[in-house]
């Protein structure tokens, strides 16, 4: 009788255990996101955590940033406080095409380090052309920006992406500047190496003390459009986009526990759906 307990009871501890032991090695659900494209990947292993259209070619708004980001820091002899005077080029520009501005102000002299938080936070139409201006080479600002644009293509290349092409250096497109989320987030996870741009894509605000035409000094402000710095804990960047074509894009990543988290959602619908999305496929990868 004894025996028979005994037994009873081993079998139970071991149907209770292998059930425990499922249930705690359980695979989190994979979650449902209304943008079209969307990929995650752990930052450190290089692994795929989620995927949806992962490889479909869409527009990128803004998210092409950090790709004009990537292409100045990778400049040899990089000088960051090196100045750059503000044309009205860059203002017309702005005007022209009804763009994100950074406010930059024609004649004042700004930093490349500046003009790096004017691109990545309210996302700067005039500072993405002052930095293809400055960094493209040619006699010419044309040539200088179409060199830029083709520097920018050829770090595409060096990352072996083959469904990324960029015809600008801030994402108002004529018709070829394009990505997927997979290639957004390995531009993103290259970019992320850099000291540099981590600690510009991470800020939230900032306010900056630039040169005025006439030798004197202002004071410029701007506040990340990024929302998930504020509103996820461990959020770490990067990059915002949005657009007629492109609708409501994010490039994010999140660091908990000593993991890091990085991925792309294209073409939300909505800037509220974007912000789910981004949550969800962030606490699925963190429960990976």
């Amino acid at each position: 009788m004894r025996s028979a307990v005994t037994v009873s009871l081993t079998a139970s501890a071991v149907l209770a255990g292998g059930l425990f032991a499922g249930q705690a090695y359980a695979a989190p659900p994979v979650p449902s996101i209304t943008a079209p494209g969307g990929f995650v990947m752990n930052n450190g292993t290089g692994a795929t955590l989620y995927g949806k259209a992962a490889d479909t070619r869409r527009s990128t708004g803004s998210t092409t940033k950090i790709m004009t980001a990537k292409v100045v820091l990778s400049q040899r002899n990089l000088n960051l406080d090196a100045k750059v005077t503000i044309q009205k080029a860059y203002s017309d520009y702005i005007v022209s095409k009804n763009a994100s501005s950074a406010r930059l102000i024609v004649g004042d002299k700004v930093t490349v380090r500046q003009l790096l938080y004017g691109l990545m936070l309210p996302s700067g139409c005039d500072a993405a052309y002052a930095l293809a201006d400055k960094f493209g080479t040619g006699t010419t600002r044309a040539a200088r920006v179409k060199s830029f644009i083709g520097k920018m293509n050829d770090e595409a290349r060096k990352l072996g992406l083959r469904n990324t092409h960029f015809d600008s250096f801030d994402g108002i497109s004529s018709g070829q500047n394009f990505s997927t989320p997979r290639d957004l987030t390995k531009i993103a996870s290259s970019a992320m190496k850099d000291s540099t741009f981590r600690t510009v894509v991470r800020t939230k605000s900032t306010t900056q003390k630039v040169t005025t035409k006439n030798g004197g000094y202002r004071y410029m402000s701007w506040t990340n459009t990024n929302k998930l710095l504020s509103t996820y804990s461990g959020a770490i960047g990067v990059k915002t986009g949005s657009g007629p074509q492109a609708r409501y894009c994010l490039v994010f990543a999140a660091t908990r526990g000593g993991k890091t988290v990085i991925g792309t959602v294209l073409a939300s619908p909505s800037e509220a759906n974007r912000a789910a999305d981004v949550k969800k496929l962030l606490d699925y990868g963190f429960a990976r």
